[in-house]
C-alpha cells in the first residue's frame, strides 16, 4: 500500500477530519456538538470520528459529550488484547475482527500506537495491517497515540470506548501498545482481557512476575508453530491450576498462529464463553460498576490536579513553595503539610474554585 493510498484510506474512513471543519456561522459550539452527537447516535461515522478527535484533543466540550451519551452505554462488549511487543497482537485483532464480522457483529477497533517522539502522534501502522476491513462499513478503526499514558493505553481511550459503544458497535477490540510489565490499565476498560504471549523469552515467568496471571481472562500463546509454544502453554496451565482466578471461570490457555488464521475460532469461542460466564455469575455488572467507580476517581483526581496547577500559577505563596521544593530547600512532604495547615490559603483556594463554578 503506497503512502498516497494510505492517506486516501484515512480520508475515506473519515478519521483525519477536525472539529474546525464542522463549524457553521451563526451556530453556537454547544449546539454544534449536540447536533454532532445526535448524528453520531444515528449512525453517522463522520460525526463519530470528529467527536473522537475532540476527545483526543481534550476539547472544553468533552464533559458535554460524555454527559449526552451516558444513557446510550453498556451494549458493546469490550475485548482488550494485551501483551509484550512483537507477540502478534495486531494480527490477532485483524483475524478476530473477521470472525466477528462473519458472525454478523459490528466491530470497533482501537489500536494504541507508541507516540512519535517528534509529533506526539500515532504511527497508524495497525490500520495499514488491517486493510482487509477497509471497505467494510461495519468496522471502524482508530489509532491512538499513547502520549503520556503509562499503562499501555492512551489517557483518552476510555472516552473513545464510550463513543464507540454509544455508536452501536457490538464488539470493540482494544489493542494496547506492547510495554511489557506495566500494561495493566486495560483491566479498568475491558470486559474480557486477552493476554498474548509468544514461545520466546520465558514469557510464562514474565507473566508471573508482572501479575498478568491476575488480569488475564484468556491466555493466548501466539506463533504456536515455533519451538517451545506447547511448553509455555503447559507452564501457564500449571500456574493457573495452582492459583485459580475465579470459581465461576477457569482461564483457558489457547494456542494460535494468527498469521495463518489458526486457532482464532477457538479464541472467539473463548470470548463468547467468558461473556456468558460473566452474565450468568452477575460479574459483568460488578466489573462495570468497578470500572465506573475507578473512572470517577480518575476524573476527580485529574480535575483537582488541574485546578491546583492553575492556582499555583496565580497564588504567590504556592509559587514560592514550588520554587523552594525545586531548589531542594524543602522536601515535598513538608511543603505540602505547610500549605494544608494554612487556613488562610485554604480559604483562598475555596474562593478561587467558587469563582470558577
Amino acid at each position: 500500500m503506497t503512502v498516497a493510498v494510505c492517506y486516501r484510506f484515512l480520508l475515506d474512513k473519515k478519521v483525519l477530519v477536525s472539529y474546525n471543519d464542522y463549524k457553521n456561522k451563526g451556530v453556537s459550539k454547544l449546539a454544534q456538538v449536540d447536533e454532532m452527537i445526535e448524528k453520531m447516535l444515528s449512525g453517522d461515522e463522520q460525526s463519530l470520528a470528529r467527536l473522537i478527535t475532540m476527545v483526543e484533543r481534550n476539547a472544553p466540550e468533552v464533559p458535554q459529550i460524555m454527559s449526552k451519551i451516558n444513557f446510550n452505554l453498556g451494549n458493546s462488549h469490550i475485548v482488550g488484547i494485551t501483551g509484550p511487543p512483537g507477540g502478534g497482537k495486531s494480527s490477532i485483532v485483524d483475524r478476530l475482527a473477521a470472525f466477528l464480522r462473519a458472525d454478523g457483529h459490528s466491530v470497533g477497533i482501537i489500536a494504541c500506537d507508541p507516540s512519535s517522539p517528534f509529533s506526539g502522534g500515532a504511527v497508524l501502522g495497525d490500520r495499514i495491517r488491517m486493510q482487509q476491513h477497509y471497505l467494510d462499513k461495519e468496522v471502524f478503526i482508530r489509532s491512538m497515540a499513547t502520549r503520556e499514558g503509562r499503562g499501555g493505553l492512551s489517557p483518552t481511550t476510555k472516552e473513545v470506548l464510550k463513543l464507540m459503544d454509544a455508536f452501536g458497535k457490538d464488539f470493540v477490540l482494544v489493542e494496547t501498545v506492547g510495554v511489557g510489565q506495566t500494561e495493566l490499565d486495560i483491566m479498568d476498560a475491558a470486559d474480557t482481557v486477552i493476554v498474548v504471549l509468544v514461545p520466546e523469552a520465558g514469557d510464562a515467568i514474565q507473566a508471573m512476575k508482572a501479575g498478568i496471571l491476575e488480569i488475564a481472562d484468556i491466555f493466548v500463546v501466539n506463533k504456536a508453530d515455533r519451538q517451545g509454544a506447547d511448553a509455555v502453554a503447559d507452564d501457564l496451565r500449571q500456574m493457573l491450576r495452582l492459583n485459580p482466578k475465579h470459581e465461576w471461570w477457569e482461564v483457558p490457555v489457547l494456542t494460535t498462529e494468527a498469521i495463518n488464521n489458526v486457532g482464532i475460532d477457538e479464541m472467539y469461542q473463548g470470548i463468547k464463553n467468558h461473556r456468558k460466564a460473566l452474565e450468568e455469575a452477575g460479574q459483568l455488572d460488578i466489573r462495570r460498576k468497578a470500572q465506573r467507580r475507578a473512572e470517577f476517581l480518575e476524573v476527580v483526581e485529574r480535575s483537582v490536579r488541574d485546578r491546583i496547577l492553575a492556582l499555583i500559577r496565580q497564588n504567590e505563596r504556592l509559587a514560592d513553595s514550588l520554587e523552594r521544593v525545586e531548589k531542594g530547600e524543602i522536601d515535598p512532604y513538608s511543603a505540602t503539610d505547610e500549605l494544608l495547615a494554612s487556613q488562610a490559603l485554604l480559604q483562598t483556594w475555596r474562593t478561587s474554585l467558587e469563582r470558577e463554578v
